[in-house]
């Protein structure tokens, strides 16, 4: 019966395909909701786990709506990671009528307000862009996976503490990367970037709100032309999977070039390919904001 309703959830609309491969025999089946998630779960689970991916490369993760198959997915999944708070209500209210595991990504994560004037959400959900919070998901990982799977504790374990140090060496190149630059404010597509420069002592500037979609007027564009011809600003952040247009508007305005942050919530097939992956493309933020804000 349940199934039944989740599948309700899903008629008469689009979806975007999922990275899914049928569960190994002897494996714990685990789906999570978008990129980060499940590449913690591969990091801790490795070989012991077979992880669908809702969230298809190149897709932006709030806008995702669930296909049949992905609600079989998390109806049957031995554990659902996911990340709340309305990120993606579609994925939570699957979740809230299946009878499995289920972990929201936010429960043990300290977070931050949204920003001002944001309605909709109690909290600003980007949590996986500071490596800090990001191991605090990694070890619920560890702590959810053990207790469907008790007997492989030691190596759920294993992989956590393995994945947790290269995330806290991250976190080291960042602070001392970040530590000495001439300014600290960053102006991004959309506010993503808050606990990133809630860590590192940033000021973030969006061109739009948490929403990645919204359009900002015209005079929402002027104020930021000021402010970038003010504060010396030289560089526009753009992003993966929002369009630039606006950004690219803002940055001929002002006169400044534009450059990519990665917000992690989807990494494409041919990057993954190549090697790309959550602490390369961190590294690749560490490098543009080093450049844009002239750190020494």
């Amino acid at each position: 019966m349940r199934l039944i309703l989740i599948l309700a959830l899903v008629t008469g609309g689009a979806a975007a395909c999922t990275s899914r491969a049928d569960p190994l025999p002897g494996t714990v089946s685990v789906v999570g909701s978008f990129y980060p998630l499940a590449e913690a779960v591969r990091e801790v689970g490795g070989d012991l786990v077979s992880v669908t991916n809702l969230t298809a490369p190149g897709v932006e993760p709030h806008d995702l709506e669930l296909a049949p198959d992905q609600v079989e997915s998390i109806a049957t999944a031995d554990l659902v990671v996911y990340m709340g708070s309305g990120f993606q209500p579609a994925v939570e209210d699957a979740v809230d009528l299946s009878d499995g595991a289920a972990l929201d990504a936010l429960s043990g994560v300290d977070t931050l307000p949204p920003p001002p004037g944001e309605e909709g959400s109690a909290v600003d959900p980007h949590v996986w862009l500071d490596p800090i919070r990001f191991a605090t998901i990694v070890d619920e990982v560890r702590a959810s996976l053990t207790a469907i799977d008790p007997s492989h504790r030691d190596a759920y374990a294993g992989g956590a503490s393995t994945y947790e140090e290269r995330l806290a060496a991250l976190d080291a190149r960042f602070r001392t990367g970040l530590a000495a630059c001439a300014r600290t404010t960053i102006v991004t597509s959309h506010e993503a970037f808050g606990y990133l420069a809630d860590k590192y002592g940033l000021m973030q500037v969006g061109i739009s709100g948490l929403d990645p979609e919204a359009e900002p007027d015209p005079r929402r564009i002027a104020e930021l032309r000021d402010l970038v011809h003010q504060q010396g600003i030289t560089t526009i952040f753009t992003e993966d999977l929002v369009s630039p247009k606006v950004a690219e508007t803002l940055a001929q305005e002002a006169g400044v070039r534009t450059a990519v942050l990665h917000t992690l919530e989807g990494i494409p097939d041919d990057e993954v390919a190549a090697g790309a992956d959550y602490l390369s493309q961190m590294g690749e933020n560490l490098s543009a904001l080093r450049e844009a804000l002239d750190c020494a």
